[in-house]
């Protein structure tokens, strides 16, 4: 008892240490205490209170160490027991000591992998995956998301048989739909590894899962679940080239618009939608074995000799074709009576803006009949819902193409001459009677607002109108051109890029050669000389960096 309690007292300074452990005192540590011993006192029941949570708290400390992960190797039988125990406690120390294991490894070690193998892990933690509770669930499963780092992991987690019980679509499938989103959870970590990995779960038919699980349900609670991965599914790099677009358009088309959808499903489907048309090559993927429409076929067959032409265009129409019923979709709920909660009104709008960031995403919104883009117009300059005005000012600056290339701000011509009819229709019903007058309140409001401004100028200003309509307000060339304006260092940035951009735009027009814009062309030209965060003039402003903006 003695021992066990030398045992404690050490195992309990050692996990609270503060701050990290040092080699060296790891290896005085185990000397002291082999891990047998540890872990017969793991098995043992003693009176102590904590006694149990503390040596676990201890080992996790120890393999995470380059010295304690040494050491795993030799003691894959007592992980074997470990895995198999009842303590949800040990369960999870069992999973995160795999982690440690792998993680000490490079991918190019075969080793690692093979121990997992051939000790029989990987089986285990899948079941933790469907039978544990979630401390343990989420740690086994960040356990295989490290193994799938490893290409020699491959045939393991993506068997190539299809009866394989450890295959994740037959584990899938008899599992409850709790155990069924942690799986659905799993994948989408897979996913989001590499291109490699991702490839080899769209091979599997893993990722048609989620629609399957989004169709075969009306669990509201399950539902969002299921919204929340897809969610993070849209946030990896390269989503766009393995997900189905037009599948999966038409699912959150269906969610926006249905009846009996609830408001907090249309969010998410908005937000989801926002993600996944806010990147460019989605209009240029082609879908495999997607049926398209005959007409859109016989439209184009008499300009592309081809079929292979014929299919791809056509194909490409038809995601076109799906992405405006979606904006559509978006576009009819903030119609709706249904749509006054504010946080739903700020989602569909950022989810406009969102769609528009790229050339053809804006092209629709600001082409459909209406333009879906009037709803973000009107609330950019409306000053009475300050959230609802943030966030239309941060789309209309996507949209304008503030995201883009500055080759690509402008888009087609029927969209541009919508854009500028919104932002002319929204000053005339408007006491400001003009877009400068809009322009300039929109900078005379609070730092954030001004941010988003100076974002949205910075985009639009690239039109000739625009130009002409910053000019005539003195005001807001002498608010961008002044360094003390702002404080925060990306407000100050975001000013100084403006600036920087209405001085190009005036470089390229006319009025660089109008004696009566002489001054305003010097003032440009100072300001973007001096640069975004001081001018000689005002040596008081100084940037200040919150600690997320240092890096």
């Amino acid at each position: 008892m003695e021992d066990v309690n030398q045992l404690f007292d050490a195992a309990f300074e050692f996990a609270h240490y503060p701050g990290a452990q040092n080699e060296t005192s790891v290896k005085e540590f185990l000397d002291r205490f082999p891990l047998p011993v540890i872990f017969n006192a793991l098995q043992t029941d003693p009176d102590i209170p904590g006694f149990e949570n503390t040596l676990v708290t201890c080992l996790e400390r120890l393999f995470k160490t380059k010295y304690g992960a040494s050491l795993i190797p030799q003691y894959m039988p007592v992980l074997q027991v470990g895995l198999k125990a009842d303590s949800a406690v040990v369960k999870s120390l069992a999973c995160k000591t795999v982690l440690c294991l792998l993680e000490d490894c490079d991918t190019n070690d075969v080793s690692s992998v093979q121990l997992v193998v051939n000790n029989g892990i990987y089986p285990l933690l899948l079941d933790y995956i469907i039978n544990s509770d979630d401390e343990v669930a989420n740690a086994a499963s960040e356990t295989i998301k490290s193994l799938a780092r490893f290409p020699d992991a491959m045939s393991v987690i993506f068997p190539s048989e299809t009866n394989d019980p450890t295959h994740l679509r037959n584990l899938a499938a008899r599992c409850s739909s709790l155990a069924r989103v942690r799986v659905l959870s799993l994948i989408v970590k897979l996913f989001s590894i590499s291109r490699l990995v991702a490839s080899e779960v769209k091979k599997s038919g893993l990722l048609d899962l989620l629609e399957a699980e989004m169709k075969g349900t009306k669990d509201t609670l399950v539902i969002l679940n299921v919204l929340e991965l897809y969610y993070e599914l849209m946030e990896v790099e390269h989503s766009s080239e393995f997900v189905p677009q037009t599948s999966l358009i038409q699912l959150l088309c269906s969610i926006i618009s249905g009846t009996s959808t609830g408001p907090y499903e249309k969010l998410r489907a908005m937000m989801i939608s926002g993600r996944l048309l806010s990147k460019e090559n989605i209009y240029k993927v082609v879908e495999e074995a997607r049926p398209v429409v005959p007409c859109l076929k016989a439209s184009v067959c008499c300009a592309h000799k081809t079929s292979d032409e014929v299919e791809k265009l056509t194909t490409n129409c038809f995601v076109s074709e799906c992405v405006k019923a979606l904006i559509s979709a978006i576009d009819g709920s903030l119609e709706s009576v249904e749509m006054n909660d504010t946080d739903a009104q700020e989602a569909a709008i950022d989810a406009l803006g969102q769609m528009g960031s790229t050339t053809k995403g804006a092209d629709l919104v600001l082409s459909t009949s209406p333009p879906a883009a009037r709803h973000v117009v009107a609330s950019a300059f409306d000053r009475n819902a300050h959230g609802k005005q943030l966030a239309a000012l941060h789309a209309l600056a996507n949209i304008a193409g503030e995201t883009r290339p500055k080759s690509n701000r402008i888009v087609d011509g029927k969209a541009e001459e919508s854009l500028r009819c919104l932002i002319y229709d929204a000053a005339a019903q408007s006491t400001k009677l003009t877009p400068s007058g809009l322009f300039l309140s929109v900078l005379q409001q609070s730092s954030e607002i001004r941010l988003a401004g100076y974002r949205t100028l910075t985009a639009l200003v690239a039109r000739p109108w625009c130009l002409v309509e910053i000019l005539a307000k003195e005001e807001i060339i002498n608010i961008v051109t002044d360094a003390t304006t702002e404080t925060a260092k990306i407000a100050m940035e975001a000013r100084y890029n403006c600036c920087k951009a209405i001085h190009e735009a005036f470089l390229c027009s006319n009025f660089v050669d109008d004696p009566r814009r002489l001054k305003t062309g010097d003032k440009l030209q100072e300001a973007v000389r001096s640069g975004p965060y001081m001018s000689k003039k005002h040596r008081g402003a100084r940037p200040e960096v919150m600690t997320g903006e240092g890096f």
